[in-house]
């Protein structure tokens, strides 16, 4: 029989057919006390578990409890024998009576868990990730968010080789028991849903600190690593103490446990997991110090350790009530983290790079085969929605609501919103009803946000006549998969309108609410002619349109007030010019040049702003503003405009090289200082790449910390310079047994433009130290290569098909990974037709091959239909 299953047509198969919101049900039945009972061992562990069982509501159905990859051994309920049956992987077992206590052993292999979801090994530990649905292969459960549980959890281990046991809430009991094993007992006081049980045991030694909270309790801190990584956690002990004190005082949230631990393990699918009170993190997102760890590393652990942190009341005190609510924590809790790293180092550039992720990732999804909502309406793996579109846009919505109500009325509906839902599985809806009621504001038009996907095209056009201003705007959002004829969003734009003389603004910033396809404001009293500063801060995440001139947006890139309209205008400069070249037109860049060259020469301005600032937008970016990317064309662009840059001012990028900035500087100002040195060295070798490598080389040999080493690297990986081998050996040589540091060597040569680069990366997977079934290494090549526009879309193909065959051999292993790498290929009607057809071609092959996880097989299919 033909294979349907890419057949829109078709009737999915069981184990692919879709989860639709709509027909969310309660459970039948509601677990108030979990108890779990433990004997760990590598190959083999015996997971008893007895649940208290109430029935919800008036029925007579049995008790159903999901399960993948159990070996069940027996099955109770009220102490005796019970009648059972598996329908697929889930257990079924008839309740008499409105109460039961069900006991249940089974048998798993956690060194075989190669999916990294459920109990599994890792570098001599044995840990869990249980999100969204892995505690199912631990247990039988209803494994579901909206059933919350107090959980009393008993481990027993051989001593020696897991000395340490941990697990939620707090510690009751330990013990020594016969054959060189131990016991630990755990209860946490607070229900949590099963996603945030956790468990580790293994030889881990701990730093140690405590947090006095606002209300003078003492709370013991934590963080578990193996013994020689222990120097390397004080950067994130001081990121959690500050995420503690800073939720005290933005939120008014304290912590709640009198402990809280964090376990850092190499094998994880993740960033990090929220378990309540026992974080487990990806150790990238622990470990750092100069030597080992770039100053990208440092804030990316500052904002994860916060984001995991602030989880505890956004996300475990009031939980999802089913998946598609993800974004209820998820857009949340990243709205939090980013307000924290703004606080923490410089708000204005960490909203540039807020922004430049969303534009990078978010708006490609809204752009392409598996633009959702950031509710979605259905799903066939949830692992899969966890997307830009839930965390980033999320957040953005978030974001969005606070402007509109203002901080304190936001702060009021946050307030009530974890008033009245602590201890619930809650949704999106309940969020905006506490912002409406804390307010007493209307917020029915703005859920359109969380209903509507695709990216909103904004039009502003700004005219004067008669002292009077007027902004003419208009709104549309295009179709997306599912989705057509869409309602005109409550979209919040900050505007303001500058002197086109002094480039003071003129009154003060206004709100603009659009709520309307086309829509009119006026600005009295305007009796000179002005520049329009809008959507400041990136007040909504749309895509903005305006007729302003090139001569009025190098006005705005020298004088906008606000940072972040400033920086646009000088990326809008460039994007104009480098869309236009694309397209066949002469490459223009007198303007973008000047703007370049004011902006360094402002001393006014933070360093790391005037990085930012002057970076040449990705090709990536580049294509999204085409209707049809030939990425050749795009390459040529962006290297022109970057040589027209560096051929006009060589002077004062050289000077900038000399910028001072100790590596053991961790402050806003020196970090900005590495920044700016480090643009200007890569703008120094495209003025004259053999004395670039000359200067990149001298630049990796007297670095003192790992963000100048790294930026050396990155200049080098580009040229074809007998200082590029030199270096990249030396720095393998140095680092060949740290994993985390080796995986910076996989990735600044999977990112190479350079002839010969897709060879490399061919060599690259077959290289000693690459490791298929460690999420971090494969991302580190595969991800970094997929980025890289101009060489994975060699016209030959070769890129497309190394992918798909990764895709394949690590689908095999742990679906999920595999599947976060579809989306580089699902974008090919986007490309030109040669392109479009091999990597339409690499597709089909996935989707031929055999034994497709529902993980990969959904974003196939979603990309083929």
């Amino acid at each position: 029989m033909a294979d349907t299953r890419m057949n829109p047509e078709a009737p999915p198969t069981p184990e692919h057919a879709p989860v639709f919101r709509k027909d969310y049900e309660p459970p039948r039945f509601l677990i108030p006390e979990v108890e779990l009972d433990f004997d760990l061992r590598a190959a083999k562990t015996r997971v008893k578990s007895a649940l208290t069982v109430t029935r919800n509501g008036d029925h007579d159905e049995p008790l159903r409890l999901a399960g993948d990859e159990l070996r069940p051994l027996s099955v109770k309920v009220d102490g005796e024998d019970a009648r059972w049956t598996l329908d697929g992987d889930d257990l079924v077992i008839p309740i008499e009576g409105d109460r039961a206590i069900v006991e249940t052993e089974v048998e798993i292999a956690p060194d075989a868990n190669s999916q990294l979801m459920g109990l599994y090994a890792s570098g001599g530990l044995l840990c869990t990730q249980c999100e969204s649905e892995g505690f199912r292969r631990i247990t039988f459960h209803p494994d579901r968010p909206d059933v919350l549980s107090r959980y009393k959890v008993t481990m027993h281990a051989d001593k020696a080789r897991y000395p340490v046991l941990l697990a939620n809430g707090n510690e009751v009991e330990t013990g020594d028991e016969d054959d060189g094993r131990h016991y630990a007992v755990w209860e946490d006081p607070f229900p949590k849903p099963s996603y945030l049980f956790a468990l580790v045991a293994g030889d881990l030694k701990p730093n140690r600190d405590h947090f006095t909270t606002m209300s003078g309790r003492k709370v013991d801190l934590a963080i578990w690593v193996r013994e020689k990584d222990l120097p390397r956690t004080a950067h994130a002990m001081k990121a959690l103490k500050d995420s503690m004190k800073w939720d005290e005082e933005v939120y008014g949230r304290e912590y709640d446990l009198d402990l809280f631990n964090i376990v850092a393990v190499d094998d994880f699918n993740f960033g990090a997991m929220e378990n309540k009170g026992l974080n487990i993190f990806n150790s990238r997102y622990i470990l750092a110090d100069q030597e080992t760890a770039t100053d990208n590393d440092f804030d990316n652990i500052a904002g994860v350790v916060a984001h995991e942190y602030f989880h505890n009341w956004s996300g475990n005190r009031v939980t999802c009530r089913d998946w598609f609510q993800l974004s209820l924590k998820e857009g949340f809790t990243v709205f939090r983290d980013q307000c924290f790293s703004q606080d923490m180092g410089s708000e204005s550039v960490k909203r540039i790079e807020d922004v430049r992720l969303l534009r990078a990732v978010q708006f490609p999804e809204d752009n392409g085969p598996l633009a959702h909502p950031v509710r979605p309406e259905s799903y066939i793996e949830i692992s899969n929605f966890y997307t830009a579109t839930v965390y980033n846009k999320g957040a953005e919505l978030i974001r969005m609501m606070r402007t509109i109500l203002r901080e304190e009325k936001f702060r009021a509906g946050s307030d009530l919103y974890f008033e009245r839902h602590d201890g619930e599985a809650a949704t999106c809806e309940d969020f905006v009803k506490a912002m409406e009621d804390a307010s007493g504001t209307d917020l029915s038009q703005f859920r359109r946000w969380y209903e509507q996907a695709g990216t909103p095209i904004v039009k502003a056009n700004l005219a004067q006549a008669d002292g009077i201003a007027t902004l003419k705007l208009s709104q549309s959002i295009p179709d997306t998969p599912g989705q057509s004829d869409k309602q005109p969003m409550a979209i919040p734009l900050k505007v303001a309108l500058l002197s086109e003389q002094s480039g003071n603004r003129i009154g003060e910033e206004r709100l603009v609410m659009l709520t309307e396809a086309e829509q009119t404001e006026t600005f009295d009293g305007v009796d000179e002619p002005v520049l329009l500063s809008i959507n400041r801060g990136f007040s909504a995440p749309v895509r903005l349109q305006t007729d302003r001139e090139d001569r009025e947006l190098q006005l705005l890139a020298a004088s906008d007030d606000d940072p972040f309209a400033r920086y646009e205008a000088s990326q809008e400069l460039m994007m104009r010019a480098l869309t236009a070249a694309v397209g066949g037109d002469p490459l223009r860049t007198e303007a973008v040049v000047e703007a370049v060259r004011k902006t360094l020469e402002n001393e006014a301005l933070d360093p790391a702003f005037k990085a930012e600032a002057i970076v040449v937008p990705s090709e990536s970016m580049i294509g999204e503003q085409l209707e049809e990317i030939d990425p050749d064309k795009v390459h040529e662009a962006r290297i022109a405009m970057r040589k027209s840059i560096a051929d006009a001012m060589p002077e004062l990028f050289t000077d900038l090289l000399d910028l001072e900035a100790s590596g053991d500087d961790l402050s806003p100002d020196a970090k900005g200082r590495r920044k700016l040195r480090n643009v200007a060295l890569a703008m120094t070798a495209t003025h004259d790449p053999k004395t670039g490598a000359a200067k990149a080389k001298s630049h990796y040999d007297k670095a003192d910390n790992m963000t100048d080493r790294v930026a050396a690297l990155g200049v080098l990986s580009h040229l074809d310079a007998p200082e590029r081998e030199a270096a990249f050996d030396h720095f393998y040589d140095r680092y060949r047994n740290d994993t985390l540091v080796l995986d910076k060597w996989f990735s600044l040569q999977a990112m190479s433009q350079r002839e010969g680069a897709l060879e490399a990366v061919e060599a690259l997977s077959c290289h000693p130290d690459f490791n298929l079934k460690n999420p971090n290494r494969l991302r580190a090549l595969m991800l970094g290569f997929a980025s890289n526009q101009f060489v994975f879309h060699h016209a030959s193909g070769r890129g497309y098909k190394l992918l798909a065959d990764m895709i394949i051999a690590a689908d095999k292993l742990n679906p999920q990974v595999a599947a976060r790498m579809v989306p580089p290929l699902g974008r090919w009607r986007r490309f030109e037709p040669k392109r479009r057809e091999l990597m339409k071609g690499a597709l089909e092959r996935i989707a031929a091959a055999d034994g497709l996880s529902k993980d990969v097989f959904e974003q196939v299919s979603k990309s083929l239909g």
